[in-house]
């Protein structure tokens, strides 16, 4: 799709209407934005008050048997009482926890040996681990949260060496950028965006990007809300894009030196079953949220009734007109908690008024309350692929590392089912990131052809004590070598590092070696009593009369015969 022409063409697309529609709506989850959450249900704002999206969401009405489904976000407040609905954020706590499931540590990114060689393999490695650096490393687990809670996004390599020596990752989100797939894969992107209003306010100004492999063409427009407009003849039309003016030809076109796109495509996981049918959102990710909707809106449904029930619950007292005092005619009455004596009235039929003093104080249903959202929280972590044990609801008891990946075994699945494809998104926006280094940035000693493999650490570390008792048994078996052995303990060093580490081992082996049949452990059959220095002996009987008895302490001397 190449960029639009002129007039009154609208934007965005109408054929990215629905994903649109679901991404924000996934986006209030994920913000936990209540006034977001409450214009997306019900507000002016919501996906119904599109026509197309009402006409794709009609079957849900129907199954529904009403005009609108049934929200708790979706309900107006009654006239005359505060607005109080609560909201738990646990789309954000998902979100979250996917993130620093795929990226609390740094993935190990090699280069394979027999695509450069050696001394390339090892500076362009060094060069790979400075991209993965703790910006970059940031700037992934960004992305990783991101998608789990929109569906997807787009990572672009950016540069200016004025501010960084290499290029650096950019998060876009989806609803930012306008994708053409060619058999499943981004063939074409046009990556827009927003800028600040001129004199005329009501005028919208936006910049569109058209990424083709080895190109991008930059527009300018100004139309109004949902119209792309008229195109500017010149990106100096706007102070923000007159920077582009010198990177450009007269067509808005800059050449990137690349034979590739800048943008890589990170979806969640797939299949999309969200928007099947839809034309041109099979390949776009499916959120976390997809299908869990409405028990979020009903574990926030949960905790507002139970702080109602806390607030009703508060003792209050109702007591007579007569035991007001008052400030005289038109001012009303008080009721004084503090006062400590007061006289009681003759009132009819004998009685008095102290039993007319009445306690009001409804109960609180903790219980009920507590288990009902207990509930719908293991329902919604279990929907969205998460063990309960990562949230904190199965307490925080030591374990051991098989135990602990017992009690999380559903969150390791999802996270390698996501690893899946987290991986080739990072191995091919690392090459691009290298291609343009080498171009634009000077990079020396920089292969952007050699091959790369990315790998995760284990997300369980295993229990070093299993672990030693296991190689134990599996050496004295004769059932592993050394090389190994040493390779369970330390997966993350590669076969060099291995060699190098069996080499030294064994080395200390045989620095710690006796001789067979050395009693003194001379190390080489060394006698004891030889002073290494002068090769002399201590003073010591002689070696021929070491055998001979040597006698006891306070033993007498024996007599000689003449």
């Amino acid at each position: 799709m190449p960029l639009p022409p002129s007039g009154n063409t609208p934007w965005p697309p109408p054929q990215l209407d629905i994903p649109h529609a679901d991404i924000d709506m996934w986006r209030a989850w994920y913000s936990g934005n209540t006034d977001h959450l409450a214009a997306v249900y019900g507000g002016p704002t919501n996906y119904r008050s599109n026509a197309v999206a009402r006409q794709f969401f009609e079957v849900d009405k129907r199954r529904a048997g009403g005009e609108e489904l049934r929200s708790f976000w979706g309900q107006a407040p009654s006239p005359g009482q505060q607005a109080a609905k609560l909201h738990v954020p646990i789309g954000a706590d998902i979100a979250e926890m996917s993130a620093n499931l795929l990226w609390a540590d740094v993935p190990q990114v090699t280069v394979d040996g027999d695509s450069t060689d050696k001394v390339t393999a090892r500076t362009t490695q060094a060069q790979i681990g400075r991209y993965l650096d703790d910006r970059g490393h940031a700037k992934f687990r960004e992305g990783a949260e991101l998608t789990a809670g929109l569906s997807n996004v787009y990572l672009r390599v950016v540069w200016d060496t004025t501010l960084r020596p290499r290029p650096w990752t950019d998060v876009i989100a989806p609803e930012a950028v306008v994708p053409t797939w060619k058999w499943g894969a981004l063939a074409e992107a046009i990556v827009w965006q927003e800028l600040a209003p001129l004199e005329d306010a009501t005028k919208v100004w936006r910049l569109l990007e058209f990424h083709t492999p080895g190109a991008i063409e930059y527009g300018l427009y100004e139309g109004k809300v949902g119209v792309l407009g008229m195109r500017a003849d010149t990106l100096a039309a706007h102070p923000d894009t007159e920077y582009l003016v010198k990177r450009t030809d007269v067509r808005g076109r800059q050449s990137t030196g690349v034979d590739r796109m800048l943008i890589t495509h990170l979806p969640n996981v797939l299949p999309n079953r969200v928007w099947d049918g839809v034309p041109g959102t099979a390949p776009l990710g499916r959120s976390d949220f997809a299908g869990i909707e409405p028990m979020m809106d009903a574990l926030d449904e949960t905790w507002t009734s139970w702080m109602r029930d806390l607030r009703l619950g508060k003792a209050r007292l109702i007591v007579p007109q007569s035991m007001l005092e008052t400030e005289g005619a038109g001012s009303g009455g008080l009721f004084d908690l503090d006062k400590e004596v007061s006289v009681a009235l003759n009132l009819l039929g004998g009685e008095t008024m102290k039993d007319s003093i009445t306690e009001v104080q409804f109960n609180i249903r903790v219980e009920a309350h507590e288990q009902t959202s207990r509930a719908l929280r293991l329902q919604i972590l279990s929907s969205a692929g998460y063990s309960a044990q990562g949230f904190g609801e199965a307490g925080t008891i030591a374990a051991t590392a098989t135990e602990v990946v017992a009690r999380k075994e559903e969150s390791l699945t999802t996270r390698g089912t996501k690893l899946l494809y987290q991986r080739p998104a990072l191995v091919e926006h690392l090459t691009t990131m290298m291609m343009v280094d080498v171009k634009h940035c000077k990079a020396k000693g920089v292969d952007p052809a050699a091959e790369l493999t990315a790998s995760w650490p284990q997300a369980v570390q295993p229990d070093p004590e299993a672990t030693a008792r296991t190689l134990s048994l599996l050496d004295a078996a004769g059932a592993i070598s050394d090389f190994m052995k040493v390779k369970w303990r330390s997966p993350e060093l590669d076969d060099t590092e291995v060699e190098a580490e069996v080499r030294r081992i064994r080395a200390d082996k045989r620095a710690d070696m006796v001789p067979a049949g050395d009693p003194f452990n001379t190390g080489g059959g060394i006698d004891p009593n030889v002073d290494p220095a002068t090769g002399s002996g201590d003073g010591s009987d002689t070696a021929a009369g070491a055998d001979e008895p040597q006698a006891e302490p306070g033993d007498e001397p024996a007599l000689k015969v003449a």
